[in-house]
Parts: C-alpha cells; sequence; structure tokens
C-alpha cells in the first residue's frame, strides 16, 4: 500500500468525559467491533480478571478510574484506528490535556442522567482551543435521564458547541425502544440483550411508511415523526468542512454497556473523522506526507511490567515513517538513538512493529532519555511546542520514609516526574524537595506506586501555596529582579528542567508581587 494511502486510512482519536460517563465501556465496545477482543469486560488471556482492558495499572483496577491513558490500536473495514482512552478524574486532568496534544479528533461522551459535568466542560474547552473536530455520544439510554432536546440545548450552552444529531433515541428508560439513525437513515430496535454483540437494522428510508408503526408502535412512531421534524427545523445539516474545522459537533445517542448505537457511531466515525493533521514546530508548520520522520512524546509509563523495570515512552508519529533500527535525532539532547523493539499497543498486549506511519502511537523502551514533549526527527532541529506542564494545585513536602531507601525514593519519584504524574521542585533556600499535583489523589498514587514499584517508602508534610508560577525576566542582571530575589528568596523554587518558580501563598500576594516587579512575568504553564 502506497504511503498516502496508510496514512488515509488513519483515524487518531481521544475519548474524554467526566467520571462514571461510561468512556471506558464504550472504548471496549469499540474494540469488540473491531475484533480486538471477544469479551466485554474479559481480558482475553485471563477470563477472571474482569476489569477493562484499557485500565492497566494495579490502582486503577482497585478504584475503578483510569488514572494513566491507555493507547489501544485495532482495524475496522479497513482503516486503522488508534484510541486514547483519558482518564475521566479531575485529579488527573493533566494527563488528559497532554493526550489532547497526540488526537487528530475526540468523541464526549456524556452520561444521559447527569448531563454536562463540570470536568467535561473544562476538556472540552481545551479541544475548542485547539479546534479540534469533536463527535458527541450521549450514553446510558436505557436509563431514566433528560428529555433529548433538553440535553442538546444544554450542551450548546454548556459547552458552547453547534450541535446536530445524526441519530435520534425512540423512547428512554424504561420506554427505550431504539434509535432512529439519521445519518444512514434506518431503525436499530433495542432488546436489551447486551451478549448481542451487534443489534438488528432495518432500514426505513420513509418515516412516513406504515411500516415504522408496526415496529416500533403507532403512538412512539408518531413521536418519532414529530420529533425528527423539529430536528430538521432546528439544527443545521451535517456539513463535513464544517465539523473538520471545529465548528460543527454531530450528536449520537446509545447505551454503551448494551453494546447499543455503538456500530452507528463507528460507521460514521471512519467516515467522516480526519486523517492525520499538520502540526505546529517551534520553526514551521509539518505536514503528515513528508518523507521525514517527525513524532514527539506525550507520555511516559513508568513499569508496564512489574517484573522488569521498563520505561516507555509513547510517541506519536507526525510526519513520514518510523522505522525499527534507524536512527533518529533526539533534539534536546542532541545524540542519535535506534530502537530495536518499537511496539505498538493493545492495552497490555504490546506487539513488535517494524514500521509505523503518521497518526500512529509507538511505545520506545526508554532507559531514562526521554522528557514529555521530547521530539525525534531524521536529522532536522525542529520542536513541537503545546506539551506543557500546567501549575499545580497542591503542593506537599516530600520526606523519605526509609533511609535505607534512599536511593530506590530518588529513582522513583524521578522517574515518576518524568512520567508527568506530579511536578517536582526544590527549594532554593534549603533543597528541600516539594511535590506540585494537579488532584489531591495524585500524592496516594505516588506513595502507592513509590512502595509497590520501587520499594520506597515516602511521607508528604502539608505546605501552604495558593499557586506555582514560572518566572520570566527579561534581565537577570536588572536591580529590579535581584530585589525581587533576595525578598522573595523563601518562595523560590526550580522545576525539574531548572526553569526557575515563584511560589505564591494567597492570590493576594501574587497580585502584589505582579504590581511590585512589573518587567517580570509571571506565568501559568511552564511554555512560554
Amino acid at each position: 500500500m502506497k504511503f498516502t494511502d496508510e496514512i488515509k486510512r488513519r483515524r487518531t482519536f481521544g475519548i474524554i468525559s467526566h467520571p462514571d460517563a461510561g468512556k471506558t465501556t464504550l472504548t471496549e465496545k469499540l474494540l469488540l467491533f473491531g475484533g480486538a477482543i471477544h469479551e466485554a469486560g474479559a481480558v482475553k488471556s485471563n477470563k477472571i480478571k474482569k476489569g477493562a482492558t484499557s485500565d492497566f495499572m494495579e490502582i486503577e483496577r482497585q478504584r475503578g478510574i483510569s488514572v494513566a491513558t491507555s493507547v489501544l490500536a485495532f482495524e475496522y473495514k479497513g482503516t486503522k484506528i488508534n484510541i486514547l482512552d483519558t482518564p475521566g478524574h479531575k485529579d488527573f486532568a493533566e494527563d488528559t490535556f497532554r493526550t489532547l496534544t497526540a488526537v487528530d479528533s475526540v468523541i464526549v461522551v456524556i452520561d444521559v442522567a447527569k448531563g454536562v459535568e463540570e470536568q467535561t466542560e473544562k476538556l472540552v474547552e481545551v479541544c475548542r482551543m485547539r479546534n479540534i473536530p469533536m463527535i458527541v455520544f450521549i450514553n446510558k439510554m436505557d436509563r431514566e435521564g433528560k428529555d433529548a432536546f433538553e440535553l442538546l440545548d444544554e450542551i450548546e450552552q454548556k459547552l458552547n458547541l453547534t450541535v446536530t444529531p445524526l441519530s435520534f433515541p425512540i423512547g428512554m428508560g424504561y420506554d427505550f425502544k431504539g434509535i432512529y439513525n439519521i445519518w444512514e437513515q434506518n431503525v436499530n430496535l433495542f432488546t436489551g440483550d447486551p451478549k448481542k454483540d451487534i443489534e438488528d437494522t432495518i432500514e426505513i428510508s420513509d418515516l412516513s411508511s406504515p411500516e415504522l408503526d408496526k415496529l416500533i408502535g403507532e403512538k412512539s412512531a408518531d413521536n418519532l415523526r414529530e420529533e425528527l421534524e423539529l430536528v430538521d427545523g432546528v439544527y443545521p445539516k451535517f456539513n463535513k468542512e464544517a465539523y473538520l474545522a471545529g465548528n460543527l459537533q454531530p450528536v449520537f445517542f446509545g447505551s454503551a454497556l448494551n453494546n447499543f448505537g455503538v456500530r452507528e457511531l463507528l460507521d460514521c466515525f471512519v467516515a467522516i473523522a480526519p486523517t492525520p493533521r499538520a502540526k505546529d514546530s517551534d520553526s514551521r508548520t509539518v505536514k503528515p506526507d513528508e518523507k521525514e520522520f517527525s513524532g514527539f512524546v506525550f507520555k511516559i509509563h513508568a513499569n508496564m511490567d512489574p517484573k522488569h523495570r521498563d520505561r516507555l515512552a509513547f510517541i506519536k508519529v507526525v510526519s513520514g515513517t518510523f522505522e525499527r533500527n534507524k536512527n533518529y535525532l533526539h533534539v534536546r539532547q542532541g545524540k542519535n538513538l535506534k530502537f530495536s523493539s518499537p511496539n505498538a499497543f493493545f492495552a497490555e498486549k504490546k506487539e513488535i512493529v517494524d514500521i509505523s506511519y503518521p497518526g500512529d502511537i509507538v511505545g520506545l523502551h526508554d532507559t531514562g532519555n526521554f522528557k514529555i514533549g521530547d521530539t525525534l526527527t531524521e536529522g532536522e532541529i525542529l520542536n513541537y511546542r503545546g506539551v506543557p506542564s500546567f501549575s499545580p494545585e497542591h503542593f506537599r513536602y516530600i520526606n523519605n520514609a526509609d533511609p535505607m531507601k534512599t536511593k530506590q525514593l530518588d529513582k522513583g519519584v524521578d522517574q515518576l516526574m518524568d512520567e508527568g504524574v506530579a511536578q517536582l521542585f526544590t527549594l532554593e533556600l534549603n533543597n528541600r524537595k516539594v511535590i506540585g499535583t494537579v488532584g489531591a489523589l495524585q500524592f496516594e498514587v505516588i506513595q502507592y506506586r513509590l512502595e509497590h514499584e520501587y520499594g520506597a517508602k515516602c511521607t508528604y508534610e502539608n505546605l501552604n501555596v495558593h499557586k506555582a508560577t514560572w518566572v520570566e525576566a527579561k534581565d537577570i542582571k536588572s536591580e529590579e529582579f535581584k530585589e525581587f530575589k533576595r525578598v522573595k528568596a523563601k518562595y523560590l523554587a526550580h522545576d525539574k528542567r531548572g526553569q526557575l518558580v515563584f511560589f505564591a501563598d494567597s492570590q493576594f500576594s501574587l497580585q502584589m508581587t505582579q504590581q511590585k516587579y512589573p518587567s517580570i512575568k509571571f506565568h501559568f504553564t511552564s511554555e512560554f
């Protein structure tokens, strides 16, 4: 197959939602259609583990939340699909924001009963900023919830989106009879039997036909006709260009748990979702069909296999082809690296690949060379931007609870920070180590992983910090900057990259500092 054909058949997308909206269930059902797994809720090799395939870290199994982003790939109708399943829990939002730099489109999952929730708003905001095309999937239609039109209004108002339904529910909850697929003009009847892999669809192109009354009953049929007339009058017609530009969002209804409405979503997605897109670097825009390889690290995962201390760096291929055993330039370090066993993923299962194309995600075994945001090329000096660290919200001193294990603790903290689980700061005044996280739950994850993966124990001490900001000074020799460093000495630290960071203990003190030192800029992300 030609290089350009390989690019055209790839779709790389992320699934985002508030926790418990059914994101991981939807991911699993998509894998069922791709033939990647044969039984929902069971990893093929071990039927006893009933955990979802994409949640492969022990702490996730215990908590039932996706802590780390999983990468899953499968083939469906000649299309190569790469899914990035993201954590929904707000304490792991930073991982999700970073993952959104590696996707070409997004599916937003919304719970029919709860509607649009806070975390969904934040994630959609990030997608809107980057003009990422979005499809909305309204899940759990077999449960009682909000009216379809009410939900569509809420999505438009709260998420600031322009929606167009491409399927529409027939009833809801106890009265849920199925879905009318506007995109394909057919009816899909709901049996409520989750064992059925694929529901039967009945072609109905003419809504006035009496066959519809026979299928779903006269009352439901009349209701559906009225509602579809309203949809036709109120919502814009689907336009692929508007969708790809991020200006129009198609909406589907279904029940992922019952595997219902998922095929419709997948078929439409394959037809309309964007192929790998061009990406901006610090020097130029790189197009996927360029001959020379380039890609960037958007995630690092330590200890994928607890028996071996291995780290995997996840790389998104942006242009050209990534080949096994070929030399590539690690731009930040300025050295050439060769990879003998690059991996492609199916959740926990990894397989070695010889060649990967734009849109693919490759896992590279890493001995500590990579950091999040690193760029690999065939020799060109360029850096992909847009994989920033965000200002943390929670801060604690980290203390060693077992002096015999100092080496293990240092190594563990070092690797977990490279992975982007949290951020490490070193105070200028006394060199004490401070961990900053986006959510409080991350402290537990760090403690758990240090003990179980590195055999090290730590304790925490609270630190009163309101916000950490990265400091940018026009002139580090100026009197103003020297005074700032002297006056604020006990609030200054360095991040892992050695950048200067200011810890403000309140919003008021941050504002006062900004006013007092006008030539110094304070940034809320590490990329400026």
